[in-house]
């Protein structure tokens, strides 16, 4: 450390960690200067969780110290984390939503036990919340009417009220919108500029370099030397995580497509301002993308039986089809991947071969009873279509890691072998090695005839991926045309309601 450069925060020093056979870390150094923001990258698995709960208290290490400001410290236990100046900005909220915004800025404090005056309780949650850009949110709000992004601000004032002097923050802007996502960034910032230390994970890439000093990336449960932002692009990161070159993140579009395979005509829908009509060919993907509560979801809700349409027609090959049910839109060959995995996408505590058999059970059961070998079989052929370890099968999915498991929440609904499969936000929480396989078995799915409907709130993943390009706004969908026509930079403005560019 020279003369002029901030002083360790916190320093990790030969930090191992293995489960049985498993190494998910292996002799780890790293480092975190004072009010500094450093991006903790790497693929799915390579070590990155593993080093935040360590340092968090979660998991104890098998070798290696910590130090904080130059002392070695145990921190064996979250208390004992907090007692250390470290809190958790998890992607998953701890706020207690029938409470409200006060009384959860005090829960978890030293002091929560004790009785707080209401006028105490308000002043300190609203200097709290002017700190995270929540100055005009009424400290007597319940938390369970909060949006998503007050939600996840919310939880960063708990960790200030916590007097915090090392952040980590775990995939924050997740589930958040462009705009909400620059809310976010602005917090951390200001948090860095009041000395306070950042550990920032994620896998957006274009947040590393709007706010991190420096990049730590994990690979295979080693971390490779920290380097200062300005010295690397976003090439140069992906080829680090990787340990390869990554020749292409999108495979190539198709060039032709079959006869229109889903047709939406008139359709109206509570959420959505007017009638949708759109066609998806078959071997086409068709990416929609807009805001948060722009009614991208809705669409995609609605064409999967989940939310009731008021009016219009679904034809399915040019049979009109019903949508009442979710059962009915399986029966019509429409399959629908979930945004939220954890919720509706994958059973954690069940295998990989149950998990993959699912949707399409009844068809390897005969007199009530499972064939195990049938099940096993054509489980087996969907986890080889995916790279998923085939002899991992009876493994739980809870296990694996988040592109593993959106693999799995995908094959599960590709083993019903759709006409038409809705994914919502394919790569949420995926690392870029995973994206790239997610992405070109898309493709493959398309090549062999059947239709896809990507909705996804990172436009440059639209532009990436889809055929053709659908943009919704306030209840509207705006604008429709092949992706050859559009330009990535139209794409984010039409989202956000600025006047495309000519």
């Amino acid at each position: 450390m020279t003369e002029n450069e901030p002083r360790l925060r916190l320093e990790a020093v030969g930090v191992s960690k293995s489960y049985g056979a498993v190494k998910a870390l292996d002799d780890v150094q790293f480092q975190l200067r004072a009010g500094e923001v450093m991006a903790l990258l790497g693929e799915n698995g390579a070590g990155k969780s593993t080093i935040v709960k360590v340092i968090s208290g979660l998991v104890s290490p098998d070798a290696g110290e910590i130090s904080i400001d130059g002392e070695v410290t145990d921190i064996h236990s979250s208390a004992k984390a907090q007692q250390a100046g470290i809190a958790v900005v998890q992607q998953e909220y701890s706020s207690v939503p029938t409470m409200t915004v006060a009384e959860n800025l005090v829960l978890g404090k030293a002091d929560s036990g004790v009785f707080w005056p209401r006028r105490r309780l308000a002043r300190e949650a609203r200097e709290l919340l002017e700190l995270v850009g929540l100055g005009q949110l009424d400290p007597g709000t319940l938390v369970g009417d909060l949006s998503v992004a007050e939600m996840q601000l919310l939880e960063i004032a708990r960790v200030l009220a916590r007097d915090a002097r090392i952040v980590i923050f775990d995939e924050p802007t997740a589930a958040l919108s462009d705009a909400e996502i620059v809310r976010v960034l602005d917090v951390v910032r200001n948090l860095a500029s009041r000395g306070i230390s950042v550990i920032y994970v994620t896998h957006r890439l274009p947040e590393v370099f709007a706010i991190a000093d420096r990049v730590t990336i994990f690979r295979n449960g080693r971390s490779l030397p920290a380097v200062a932002t300005t010295e690397l692009d976003v090439d140069t990161v992906i080829t680090m995580m990787l340990g390869r070159e990554l020749t292409a993140m999108y495979p190539p579009k198709a060039q032709r497509f079959g006869d229109g395979r889903l047709e939406v005509r008139g359709l109206r829908v509570g959420g959505i301002r007017d009638e949708v009509d759109l066609t998806v060919r078959r071997g086409e993907i068709l990416g929609l993308t807009g805001q948060l509560g722009s009614g991208v979801d809705v669409l995609m809700q609605s064409l999967a039986g989940i939310r009731p349409v008021l009016g219009g027609q679904v034809l399915v090959d040019g049979a009109p089809v019903s949508l009442h049910s979710r059962l009915a839109g399986i029966g019509a060959g429409i399959a629908f991947c979930s945004d939220d995995r954890k919720k509706d996408g994958i059973f954690a505590d069940l295998s990989i071969q149950r998990n993959l058999s699912s949707p399409w059970l009844p068809s390897v059961t005969r007199g009530g009873f499972v064939s195990g070998r049938g099940e096993r079989r054509r489980a087996a052929e969907i986890a080889d279509q995916f790279a998923l370890d085939v002899n991992r099968l009876r493994a739980n999915v809870g296990i694996l890691s988040g592109g593993n498991q959106q693999k799995v929440a995908l094959g599960k609904w590709v083993g019903t072998e759709p006409k038409v499969l809705l994914v919502e936000e394919p790569t949420r929480g995926v690392d870029v090695g995973a994206r790239s396989e997610i992405y070109r078995k898309l493709r493959e799915l398309c090549a062999e005839g059947m239709s896809v409907i990507v909705s996804s709130s990172d436009t440059a993943e639209v532009f990436g991926l889809a055929d053709t390009i659908g943009t919704f706004y306030h209840g509207r969908l705006t604008a429709m045309r092949p992706a050859a026509d559009w330009t990535e930079e139209q794409v984010v403005r039409e989202v956000m309601h600025r006047e495309a560019a000519a």
